[in-house]
């Protein structure tokens, strides 16, 4: 049985802060025990990752990732790569150095837009060029690549000669042979996004949608491997991801409940300036979230079975939710694995309990309802 059939659950380390509540001061200011507290109860639940954030109001994903993979056995830490904010022969070091001291635990978030301001402020100077950061992307990673595959530079390094990086004898030290090299996660729903992602990336991530939705997002990204094999010879395959947040309890009237709770101390305003921001963002996944934020207000924002997109009232990225049972949220998360959607980051507020709580009521479940269908778990 391949790889396609194996099917992984991650986590999220909330690197700025932590609560019951979004659109407030968090009740836990971020601080290295809390992390390492919310990484051992996601490992221990049966998580086998746990992505880090990145952004102008999070810690340093490369720190904590690295603090958190030595107070753990098991889990990964998936860790940003953030082109024009690095150079790629310095990242490219910075996980093969990882790689080696987590012993392969390592995985790489390909991150290339984010709010135009946050970029400005990080000093990229694609800030308001969305096309052009994916371009540089493409270049990023081939560098990268390039330099994992040169070694240690015993054949003399790797050469690069591109629009944006020019190597001369680029090296990566600690040598890490081909077949241990981090996997690449890469997000970006934008047409430059998806193109670059089909030649580079081993996981596509998508934030979640509706069924249909998702499953229209794998066909195109299908159709542009497609176009790699019959245009340029290049026969790649691509696992697919999803970003959700979860609320799972024992009866769907508690999950609701307290999905809707997770709201209820935000302000009017903040409640404005969320709206505010999200809609002034370039990046097309924010405004697919937005968009069906918008398209099912008369429906109080619930946008298909057991999924909620209330959230995005205030919180950017991955907002929708899976909100109800064990038994509905593991039904839920067997449809989209049978849709082709592989790897799961889940998370909910505050993230430490809520890792205990997915790990004892939901994740042996779905765990197991998948593998009576025959996945790899």
């Amino acid at each position: 049985m391949s790889d396609n059939n194996k099917v992984e659950f991650g986590w999220f380390i909330p690197t700025n802060g932590d609560g019951r509540y979004i659109g407030v001061k968090p009740e836990r200011e971020p601080s290295q025990q809390y992390f390492v507290d919310v990484a051992q109860a996601a490992e221990e639940a049966g998580y086998e990752f746990a992505l880090i954030p990145a952004g102008g109001d999070c810690w340093d994903g490369w720190i904590v990732g690295s603090w958190v993979a030595a107070a753990t056995r098991r889990l990964k830490p998936l860790i940003a790569m953030r082109p024009g904010l690095i150079t790629p022969v310095l990242a490219a070091r910075m996980a093969s150095t990882l790689q080696c001291m987590s012993q392969g635990r390592a995985l790489i978030n390909v991150v290339t837009g984010h709010y135009p301001a946050d970029l400005k402020a990080s000093g990229d100077a694609l800030h308001d060029s969305h096309d052009e950061r994916y371009a540089r992307t493409r270049e990023f990673l081939e560098v990268v690549r390039g330099v994992w595959q040169a070694g240690d530079g015993d054949a003399g390094g790797f050469d690069y000669d591109g629009s944006h990086y020019s190597i001369e004898g680029g090296v990566s030290k600690p040598s890490l042979g081909l077949e241990a090299v981090p996997p690449l996660y890469f997000g970006g729903s934008s047409v430059a996004g998806k193109r670059v992602a089909a030649e580079t990336a081993d996981v596509y991530l998508m934030w979640t949608e509706p069924l249909a939705w998702i499953q229209g997002q794998i066909a195109e990204m299908e159709g542009y491997l497609t176009e790699l094999r019959e245009q340029r010879g290049l026969d790649r395959t691509l696992r697919y991801g999803i970003r959700a947040q979860l609320v799972v309890r024992e009866t769907e009237e508690e999950a609701w409940a307290a999905a809707h709770d997770i709201l209820s101390q935000a302000s009017p305003e903040v409640f404005k300036l969320g709206e505010l921001a999200h809609t002034s963002t370039d990046a097309t996944n924010q405004k697919r979230q937005m968009e069906l934020f918008a398209a099912s207000r008369d429906q109080k924002h619930v946008i298909g079975p057991n999924l909620w997109s209330g959230l995005s009232a205030i919180r950017g990225g991955g907002a929708v939710a899976f909100v109800g049972t064990p038994e509905q949220v593991s039904d839920r998360i067997v449809e989209f694995v049978e849709a082709g959607v592989h790897s799961f980051i889940l998370s909910g507020y505050p993230h430490l309990e809520e890792a205990r709580r997915s790990g004892e009521l939901l994740l042996p479940l779905a765990k197991r309802k998948l593998a009576e269908q025959g996945y790899i778990i």
